[in-house]
């Protein structure tokens, strides 16, 4: 099992987001950050909207790519990221922390976007493809697994329930049982 070394990079409205990093090993072992930064490669990975990094772990060994570094965000309000469970100002601003995540990776780990592959499931999978439609950025691949593009709400006349309650009750939030 590879160890995971945390960390944090602080986006542009200074909120700090912890993430992991799984450093990569060349075949003599030496730490990928000591390859010609031309051959540098990545993954970046993306957990579902309730969960945390900690939970792809098991992903980052089941690749079985221990040359290839990974990194995981905890997303505002998961994990160790701050911020109430969940909540972030809007969509808009988590398709904007992913931007800079990257970014940081690209300059602190000196991995080119080319280089870089993004896998994302669920509400990470919908962050991540807002992110290449918005930004385009030049990165190597992106693989979406299970995108949660529709929410279905099988309970009769539920988000104008949902909408009525924030409107009485203020910021509120709905449990999910995914």
């Amino acid at each position: 099992m590879r160890q995971a070394q945390p960390s944090r990079f602080t986006t542009s409205d200074g909120t700090a987001l912890f993430y992991r990093h799984w450093p990569g090993q060349d075949g003599d072992g030496q730490s990928g950050a000591d390859r010609d930064s031309q051959d540098q490669r990545a993954i970046v990975l993306l957990h579902r909207g309730h969960e945390h990094s900690g939970r792809l772990q098991h992903v980052v060994d089941e690749l079985a790519l221990p040359e290839v570094p990974c990194f995981a965000w905890d997303a505002r309000g998961h994990g160790l990221s701050p911020g109430p469970r969940g909540h972030a100002p809007s969509f808009m601003t988590l398709v904007r922390d992913l931007d800079e995540f990257v970014q940081h990776i690209h300059t602190t780990h000196r991995i080119p976007l080319a280089g870089i592959c993004v896998v994302a499931q669920s509400v990470g999978a919908v962050i991540a493809a807002t992110w290449i439609h918005d930004y385009a950025p030049p990165i190597r691949g992106l693989i979406l697994a299970a995108p949660a593009f529709d929410v279905r709400l099988y309970i009769p006349f539920a988000i104008p329930g949902l909408r009525l309650w924030q409107r009485l009750r203020g910021e509120s939030y709905v449990t999910s049982y995914v």
